[in-house]
């Protein structure tokens, strides 16, 4: 049984893709109730609230009790959380709001773009970068002259690739013009400017936003999680305290030995997903499970000029180990198969 709030799924590479107009979000959309014909049974509604030592759950007004219980309720947005930021701002990673946010890129005629990372962790690391490369690209195409800058709490642009790392991103995003404002944490957002703690300020004409991100608030109520945390799980079989209750994705946090945590990555939530299906399935035929989740993934960045490169780490490595590939076309286009490839497999021609 697979119970989602949305009743469609999309990947999170198509928000970006459709905010600047370069695919529509309704390309990659798939609708749900159609893995029925799978043999899974989908359910739409909203989890209102979690049992985990009885592995149950409400949905909506309805109670359910499982076997095996798989927690993937992501990471909430919250916008609330900065003073000013849903008035001025355009949420741009959030799948409800992309409409509304390609409407005022479309609008925009000139000037300064802040791409404002408002907290950490959250959801695709590398994501913002690609968002100010490609947007970067695409008003160039217009004829629209602008000022594209990132800015974000971390010292570094992507702190798990460690400084020679980020290099090959470092040197892209100055060949194109974008600075990255490192350790700015902002404290509030007014009509033409973001404030940060340090009193500082910094003008835009546009801002694209990723909201702070937070546990779900049924995860908390639940005891799985605290306020201002995520849930933990096994590294490895990614179960909880609860036995029979796992958890994967974006809900999580899952350290590494170099202190920092496993990046909320799709890519990285798949192979988890994978290998706590196979953990169930043993245990529903009676069998000892020995799969485990390895921490070895993969994804994509896009680096403009039709260029991607992509970040292949082995994240439970003692250090975590992570690179950053040079850009090139044949992985732009990889990119794209990774989407198609799973669409088929997962929902069919």
């Amino acid at each position: 049984m697979l119970i989602d709030r949305r009743d469609d799924f999309a990947m999170g590479i198509r928000k970006t893709w459709h905010i600047l107009g370069i695919s529509p979000l309704a390309y990659g959309t798939r609708h749900l109730a159609s893995l029925r014909e799978q043999g899974v049974m989908f359910v739409h509604g909203e989890i209102t609230a979690l049992d985990p030592a009885r592995r149950g759950l409400r949905v909506d007004r309805a109670d359910v009790e499982a076997d095996a219980l798989v927690l993937a309720l992501g990471a909430a947005h919250a916008v609330d959380a900065v003073p000013g930021l849903a008035e001025h701002g355009a949420d741009a990673w959030t799948l409800g709001t992309v409409d509304r946010t390609h409407g005022a890129v479309d609008a925009f005629r000139g000037g300064r773009v802040l791409v404002g990372i408002f907290g950490a962790p959250y959801s695709c690391p590398p994501a913002p970068y690609e968002l100010a490369l490609l947007l970067a690209d695409r008003l160039e195409e217009r004829g629209i002259v602008a000022e594209v800058t990132v800015f974000g709490p971390a010292p570094i642009t992507l702190p798990i690739l460690g400084a020679a790392g980020c290099a090959t991103l470092d040197g892209r995003l100055v060949e194109r013009g974008i600075p990255y404002l490192a350790g700015r944490t902002a404290a509030a957002v007014h009509p033409d400017a973001v404030e940060f703690t340090s009193g500082e300020r910094e003008p835009f004409d546009l801002l694209l936003a990723i909201p702070p991100h937070r546990v779900p608030r049924v995860l908390v109520d639940a005891g799985l999680a605290a306020p201002d945390g995520w849930v933990k799980a096994n590294p490895a079989t990614l179960e909880t305290d609860h036995a029979g209750v796992y958890a994967i994705g974006d809900c999580t946090s899952i350290g590494l030995s170099n202190g920092m945590a496993l990046p909320k990555a799709g890519a990285l939530a798949e192979r988890a997903g994978e290998a706590v299906v196979e953990r169930i399935a043993a245990r529903l035929d009676g069998e000892e499970p020995d799969a485990t989740f390895d921490g070895v993934g993969a994804c994509f960045i896009e680096m403009g000029s039709g260029e991607a490169s992509m970040i292949r780490g082995d994240f439970f490595a003692d250090p975590p180990l992570a690179i950053l590939t040079e850009p090139t076309r044949e992985q732009r286009a990889e990119k794209e198969r990774f989407e198609s490839d799973r669409l088929a497999r997962w929902f069919g021609a």
